[in-house]
């Protein structure tokens, strides 16, 4: 198969951005992108964009067409994915693999939400809808904390996971914000501030789950001839991808302490890229609420099951522990723009394998591989992506 390579990243501010429209606050990551790889509209022949709340969240149907005209890509092939959170990565996915069939050499893939448009309330009768409809929000008006709280109660009652070993994963989280001036939450949090947040879903509070972001994020993918034309310094290449998905209905599901189709799609990911998981030096996890970061260590082979809280006790996925993880600040802190969430995971993971990261939040690099994760529902898509350097 051809080789595939990131060579352009840009990444938006993330937060509520009511500053700006849809075009504008996509523009904010295609610029930086095409300056990074030093392409301009006219060479792309492809853009793939994911977002999902075309409709509902904000005001245009179209958004790859907005996107195009705006970026200046009228003529380039246009395509939108869906694949709820994962969707950014679907969209990765779906470039990846027109430059591996030959179709095209040049790509670019954006994420994009805009999701403070609308009333909170609204937003959460929207993502409670992301799973099995008439059977889980219809009929017992289940929210999307409700079913990570599921995960989080089993997870507690099988293994002795706590609500501090919850927190705990936020006050890393927010540790790595402050420290990205891109993060929507740029301040550090004690356990005890998230002890003491509301209660969302219980164990769930409010400093457990991530918030409801606006931001755009965009790669240029290209195929290695692509990157010997362009004379690339750093390509930063994308060493396999394994995707897998589960039930719509939960109450069809195993069992409520780990996501299956994480475990799948991790696992085809490292037989793509030749790697087991004790190889990955960096990684960004799905931590949409706290308890789906730790369930991550576990599915994703870092930790075995059941001590995912003991990674997070020991401090084993800050900068020098095992495997730092989300040090951008995650889903929890950077934001959570569905669509863009994916696409955003790349951004951070090719800047830490560049090393252009703030210092403070630099990984140690030696085998300069890194690995991204990105969960659409609750475990009803998956994406698993390693990159090398």
């Amino acid at each position: 198969m051809k080789k595939v390579a990131i060579i352009g990243v840009g990444n938006s501010k993330f937060g509520i951005r009511q500053d700006v429209n849809l075009a504008e606050l996509t523009f904010e990551s295609v610029k930086p992108a095409f300056e990074d790889a030093g392409v301009i509209g006219k060479d792309i022949d492809l853009l793939v964009l994911g977002s999902v709340g075309s409709g509902g969240w904000y005001e245009e149907m179209l958004p790859a067409v907005i996107a195009a005209e705006y970026c200046g890509l009228t003529g380039a092939g246009l395509l939108r994915c869906e694949a709820a959170c994962a969707s950014g990565s679907a969209a990765v996915f779906t470039a990846y693999s027109a430059i591996v069939s030959g179709n095209t050499d040049l790509a670019l893939v954006i994420g994009l939400e805009k999701m403070r448009e609308i009333d909170t309330s609204t937003t959460m009768e929207l993502i409670g809808r992301a799973g099995y409809y008439l059977w889980e929000f219809h009929n017992f008006g289940m929210t999307f904390p409700a079913y990570y709280a599921l995960y989080a109660t089993s997870h507690m009652a099988l293994y002795g996971t706590t609500e501090e070993d919850l927190a705990r994963v936020a006050v890393k989280n927010h540790k790595y914000g402050a420290m990205n001036p891109l993060a929507q939450f740029q301040r550090e949090i004690t356990i005890d501030d998230v002890l003491s947040s509301p209660v969302v879903s219980w164990p769930l509070k409010l400093y457990d789950c991530s918030p409801i972001t606006d931001g755009s994020s965009a790669i240029i993918l290209a195929s290695e001839e692509k990157v010997k034309e362009l004379g690339i310094d750093t390509p930063i290449w994308i060493s396999g991808i394994g995707s897998s998905s589960d039930t719509a209905n939960l109450s069809k599901r195993l069992n409520y302490v780990g996501l299956r189709s994480s475990v799948i799609a991790s696992q085809r990911a490292y037989k793509a890229s030749g790697i087991e998981p004790g190889q990955v030096e960096v990684a960004s996890v799905h931590d949409c609420f706290t308890i789906a970061e730790i369930m991550a260590y576990e599915d994703l082979g870092l930790c075995r099951k059941g001590d995912g809280a003991k990674l997070i006790q020991d401090g084993q996925t800050e900068i020098g522990g095992k495997i730092p993880i989300n040090l951008d600040g995650g889903l929890k802190a950077k934001g959570h723009p569905i669509g863009a969430t994916g696409v955003s995971m790349m951004y951070e993971l090719t800047k830490q394998l560049r090393e252009e990261v703030e210092k403070t939040r630099q990984a140690p690099l030696n085998n300069y591989i890194a690995l991204a994760h990105n969960v659409g529902g609750t475990g009803h898509y998956c994406f698993v992506t390693v990159l090398r350097r």
